[in-house]
C-alpha cells in the first residue's frame, strides 16, 4: 500500500521550516548589532544601517535568480550554496568592521546566502508535491518556522553580545548557520515523488516554460498589485527589524527590552503566519492581505500616541507579530492562485525583490532620519500611510485561477 500523501510531503514541509528558522532568525536579529559595532567601531548609525539596507535589497533581489535556478535544477545545490555564503559572510564580519567591509559581509555575502535559503526556493521547492487546497496552510508553517527563529535567536544575540561582544555573536550565529547543510538533503530533488494514487491534487496547465510563463505574469495586472502591496510590507519590516533597537535604547531603556520585543514578535507571528495559512484556505486572499495591513496602520497609530514605556513597546510587539510576516502565505498562495506552483519559486521570487526593494528604503531612511532629525517619527508616519495604501492596492487584485489558460496565452 502506498504512503498517504501527507507522509510524503511534511517532511519536506518540516525541513524547509527549519531551514527558514536559521536564516531568517540570523537576519531579523541583525538590528541588534547596529549599535554594539558603532559604539566598537566609530561607524555612524546611518553607514551601518546603509549596509543593513542593502542586505535587504540583496536578499531580495537574488531570490528570483535562485528561484529559477531551482525550478530548473533542483533546490539542493541552491541551498548548500546559500548556507555557505551565509556562514562565510557572517563570520567574516568583525574581521572587516569598516563601512565597506561591512557592505561586503552583512550587505552582500551574508545577505545572498539567507535569500538563497528563504521564502521563494523554500516555499517553490515545496508546493509542487502540496495539493492545491493545502497550500496556503503549508506556507504558513513554512513561513512560521522563520518567526519561531527570530523568536530564538534575537535573545540568543543579545546574551552573545552581552557577554562575549559583537564579533563572538556574529562567529556564534555563523556557527548555528552550519546546521542549514544537511537540512537541504530532504529538498535536493528536482522532480518530486507523485503523490499516493487517490490524492487529492488540483489539476495544473501543462509546462510551457519559464520565459512564457513570465510573460504572461508580466503582463497581468494583479500580479503588479501584488508588487505593490508588498513593497509597502518590505518598507514596514525592514524599518522595523533594523531601528526598532535604537528606538527603544533612544528612549532610555536597555537592550533586553529590544531582544523581549524582537522575540515576541516571533513568537506571535508563529500564531499570525499559521493563522494566515488556515484563513487561506477559507477565505479570499486579497482580503486577508488587506486586513492584516489596515492593522499595521492602526498599531502604528496608537504606538505614535502612546508614552514609550516597556509595557508599550511590549503589547506593540505582539500586535505587530500578529501580522509581522503573515502576508507571505496569502501572497505567495495568491502567486499559486494565479500561475500555478510549477514557477512559484521564480514568481514568488520576483514578489520578495519587490518586498526588499521597500526593504532597502525602510531600513535606509530610518538611519538618514536619525542621523537628520534625532527622531524617527516622520518614518512612522510614512510607514503608516504607505500601510493603508498596501491595503487599498489589495482590493482590485483578480483571484481567479489565470494557470488553466497560460497554454493558450502562451
Amino acid at each position: 500500500m502506498s504512503a498517504p500523501v501527507s507522509s510524503r510531503w511534511w517532511p519536506l514541509v518540516l525541513a524547509a521550516t527549519a531551514m527558514m528558522m536559521i536564516t531568517m532568525g540570523i537576519r531579523q536579529s541583525l538590528g541588534l548589532f547596529v549599535q554594539p559595532i558603532a559604539a566598537d567601531t566609530g561607524l555612524g548609525i546611518a553607514a551601518i544601517s546603509f549596509a543593513l539596507a542593502v542586505g535587504q535589497f540583496v536578499w531580495g533581489a537574488v531570490q528570483p535568480v535562485f528561484g529559477a535556478i531551482a525550478d530548473q535544477r533542483g533546490s539542493g545545490r541552491v541551498l548548500v550554496f546559500g548556507g555557505v555564503l551565509l556562514i562565510t559572510g557572517m563570520a567574516a564580519a568583525p574581521f572587516f568592521a569598516s563601512e565597506w567591509g561591512l557592505l561586503l559581509t552583512l550587505g552582500l555575502i551574508s545577505a545572498a546566502g539567507a535569500g538563497a535559503g528563504s521564502f521563494s526556493i523554500l516555499i517553490g521547492s515545496t508546493a509542487r508535491v502540496i495539493p492545491a487546497e493545502k497550500r496556503s496552510m503549508a506556507s504558513g508553517v513554512v513561513n512560521a518556522g522563520g518567526s519561531f527563529g527570530q523568536f530564538l535567536y534575537a535573545p540568543f544575540a543579545t546574551t552573545m553580545i552581552g557577554a562575549f561582544g559583537w564579533a563572538a555573536a556574529a562567529w556564534a550565529m555563523a556557527a548555528t548557520a552550519l546546521a542549514t547543510l544537511p537540512l537541504a538533503w530532504p529538498l535536493r530533488r528536482r522532480k518530486l515523488p507523485p503523490p499516493a494514487p487517490g490524492a487529492t491534487v488540483l489539476p495544473i496547465a501543462d509546462d510551457i516554460g519559464l520565459r512564457a510563463q513570465l510573460r504572461i505574469a508580466l503582463r497581468d495586472r494583479s500580479y503588479w498589485l501584488l508588487h505593490l502591496g508588498f513593497f509597502t510590507c518590505g518598507f514596514h519590516i525592514a524599518f522595523l527589524v533594523t531601528h526598532l533597537p535604537t528606538e527603544i535604547a533612544m528612549c532610555g531603556l536597555s537592550a533586553g527590552v529590544s531582544a523581549m520585543a524582537l522575540s515576541l514578535i516571533g513568537l506571535f507571528n508563529i500564531v499570525g503566519s499559521i493563522g494566515a495559512g488556515w484563513l487561506g484556505q477559507r477565505y479570499r486572499m486579497k482580503w486577508l492581505l488587506t486586513a492584516i495591513y489596515i492593522s499595521r496602520a492602526v498599531m502604528i497609530f496608537i504606538y505614535v500616541l502612546s508614552p514609550p514605556t516597556p509595557t508599550t513597546f511590549m503589547l506593540f510587539a505582539i500586535g505587530l507579530g500578529m501580522s509581522w510576516l503573515a502576508t507571505v502565505p496569502p501572497t505567495a498562495g495568491l502567486v499559486g492562485k494565479l500561475f500555478g506552483p510549477r514557477y512559484l519559486a521564480t514568481l514568488f521570487g520576483l514578489t520578495l525583490l519587490s518586498h526588499q526593494t521597500g526593504a532597502f528604503f525602510g531600513a535606509w531612511l530610518g538611519g538618514v532620519a536619525v542621523a537628520k532629525t534625532g527622531s524617527y517619527l516622520w518614518v512612522w508616519y510614512a510607514d503608516m500611510a504607505l500601510a493603508l495604501l498596501a491595503a487599498a492596492s489589495n482590493l482590485p487584485i483578480r483571484e481567479a485561477p489565470l494557470h488553466a489558460r497560460a497554454p493558450v496565452a502562451a
